[in-house]
């Protein structure tokens, strides 16, 4: 890892403690925000997502989705488990917290289509694998995203005897469409249009060596320039009631933890190589936590509870992501990734793999 990589957490809680400030000592700068004429956080996302979209081989796409085996478990990981485990977390940790288990819900229905590619990048994954396995996880949010929200708090909820954190709430088709054309598909089209028109315009050695180095580190300005405003938003509730973002943290920790342990050894479990399962792992583990602030800001407003849980969000998972990126490096170096063992653990690399009879 580069430099700036290996201290991101320091300059992460660094962004953090910035935007809290701003947010504490300039109360006014989230409506000053919204009177701009373009968002300065959706452009901070878009910006943050192109490097890792520019580097993507997309000649490779095909292979990836004819893996079924990967694409399945992604599904069944993104769609069924992912949700459920964060549903129960909610339910656990959150009953006495209406507004903040509607948060929760709001970011577990979210499957990652952005972070993910930064966490994947940071610890060798596939970066064709996770470009479409990011591009499959947006068609489902576009057409399920409402609906699952819609289930979990309006259906499931009160049939579990929970009535009293069950709220309406009026999800569009529309806000979910138009967060996945801002935060994926328009880097995503940037990156696509780089890596044709460049390498037909100069060569691939040239563009590998030469042009995803420069744009590489635009990936760590746009994401520090993002967490600063994201959380300028909340500044004054989080040093008003800190004990806050602890109650919405604890259950997020045992999350993403659960979620890349669980979906890591099952990619190893159907065959997968390192980097495949890695990014099985940190597709499965990732939230789209821009999704859920825009859709709590949008029903509930700047200032609710709703948007405060999700904004801790990403407090959370930057630290707790990068935490699993050396958990993932580790199991990088201790497994032999070269003799895989179907339905068990990889062998160590002081192991040798087991022969075929």
């Amino acid at each position: 890892m580069s430099f700036l990589d290996r201290y991101l957490s320091v300059w992460i809680l660094g962004a953090m403690a910035m935007g809290v400030a701003l947010g504490h000592f300039y109360p006014g700068l989230p409506q000053a925000m919204e009177a701009l004429p373009v968002d300065p956080v959706a452009v901070g996302l878009v910006v943050m997502m192109y490097p890792p979209l520019a580097k993507v081989d997309y000649g490779q796409l095909p292979t990836v989705f004819r893996n079924w085996r990967v694409l399945g478990l992604s599904l069944a990981q993104n769609w069924v488990i992912g949700p459920v485990l964060m549903f129960l977390l909610a339910l656990a940790f959150l009953a006495g917290h209406p507004e903040f288990f509607v948060g929760l819900i709001l970011i577990g229905m979210a499957r990652c289509i952005a972070m993910v590619l930064v966490w994947n990048d940071l610890a060798d994954g596939s970066p064709e694998y996770a470009a479409g396995l990011v591009a499959f996880n947006s068609v489902f949010q576009i057409v399920f995203y409402g609906a699952y929200v819609w289930f979990f708090l309006a259906v499931l909820t009160p049939a579990l005897g929970f009535s009293g954190l069950a709220t309406a709430l009026t999800i569009t088709p529309t806000q979910v469409l138009t967060a996945v054309a801002i935060f994926l598909g328009v880097p995503f089209l940037g990156g696509i249009a780089s890596r044709y028109g460049l390498t037909r315009l100069k060569s691939e050695t040239w563009y590998e060596a030469s042009f995803v180095p420069r744009v590489d580190p635009l990936t760590l300005v746009a994401l520090l320039f993002t967490i600063v405003l994201m959380f300028s938003t909340q500044g004054e509730t989080i040093v008003a009631d800190p004990t806050s973002v602890l109650v919405v943290a604890v259950p997020l920790v045992v999350y993403f933890v659960v979620m890349f342990l669980v979906s890591f050894f099952m990619g190893y479990w159907i065959g997968a190589d390192y980097s495949k399962t890695t990014t099985i792992g940190f597709t499965a583990a990732s939230n789209n936590f821009e999704l859920a602030i825009a859709v709590a800001i949008a029903v509930f407003g700047i200032g609710s509870k709703v948007a405060f849980a999700t904004v801790v969000g990403p407090l959370i998972e930057v630290p707790v992501l990068l935490a699993l990126v050396n958990v993932a490096l580790y199991f990088q170096r201790k497994f032999d990734w070269g003799g895989a063992t179907a339905g068990g653990l990889p062998p160590t690399a002081s192991e040798p793999a087991p022969e075929d009879d």
